[in-house]
């Protein structure tokens, strides 16, 4: 059975991910299926790290990161962030701080959050979104299969007005497969700001076989509208027997 980490090919680099629908799930799933070194990180607000993460935690100013991160057990994967007067979350971390951060701390990957998406199934980007990090080397779009066959509103969906700018439909309109394969595919949705990375999808919360079917159509949608991935990852991270559901290819 495939693990995740080989499915999106994420077992090294600077790693980002975007969208909607389970972004932290993602990564937080990468770290523990990592055999090696690794390192979780925001650039944006986050929540608290699990406690059930294998990882040194550390939080602090972004000037006196590099040098916490420095300093933690060379044997563990780190968890790190800034301080925010939030309860319950961290404020992101400088771009810059975890590009230097990464080069010299001897991690194998660097797994960051790129953005934010307020608990939706589906968002396209702000015209300052994503925040990643120099020379990423993958970014990974999230999306939740949940958001297919819903109308287009703010129940489901981050930045409404967006998501229809970047596919055509417009607020109270379903939202496809197709749809979904659009936003993907579009360099105002899921592909703004990613030149220069390799993009590997991911469709989440793949339930059951009714989700799976709408899923494949919306990940076949999406390789034939683009040349920048040939492949969709669908997942469900609550399955006990492998959160891969199938890799769909062009």
């Amino acid at each position: 059975m495939t693990a995740l980490i080989d499915a999106l090919g994420a077992r090294e680099g600077v790693v980002c991910a975007v969208g909607a629908g389970g972004k932290k799930s993602v990564l937080y799933q990468l770290a523990r299926e990592h055999p090696g070194r690794v390192a979780l990180t925001a650039t944006v607000h986050t929540t608290e790290f699990p406690a059930d993460l294998a990882v040194q935690q550390i939080v602090d100013d972004d000037a006196r990161l590099q040098d916490r991160v420095r300093a933690a057990d060379p044997s563990r994967s780190v968890a790190y962030a800034c301080p925010s007067d939030k309860p319950g979350r961290h404020a992101g971390v400088s771009p810059e701080t975890i590009r230097a951060i990464h080069d010299g701390g001897g991690f194998a990957a660097t797994y960051v959050k790129a953005d934010g998406a307020r608990m939706r199934w589906i968002k396209a980007p702000s015209p300052d979104e994503p925040i990643f990090v120099p020379g990423a080397d993958l970014v990974i779009p999230v999306v939740s299969a949940r958001a297919i066959g819903e109308p287009l509103s703010e129940r489901v969906a981050h930045r409404v007005e967006r998501v229809a700018a970047a596919t055509g439909v417009a607020p109270g309109e379903t939202l496809t497969p197709e749809t979904v394969g659009r936003l993907l595919a579009s360099e105002q949705g899921s592909l703004q700001f990613t030149a220069g990375a390799r993009v590997a999808p991911v469709i989440n919360m793949v339930d059951n076989e009714q989700q799976e079917e709408i899923a494949r159509a919306a990940a076949s949608a999406a390789i034939a509208m683009t040349s920048r991935f040939d492949r969709v990852v669908l997942c469900c991270l609550r399955r006990s027997e492998g959160s891969v559901v199938a890799v769909v290819t062009g």
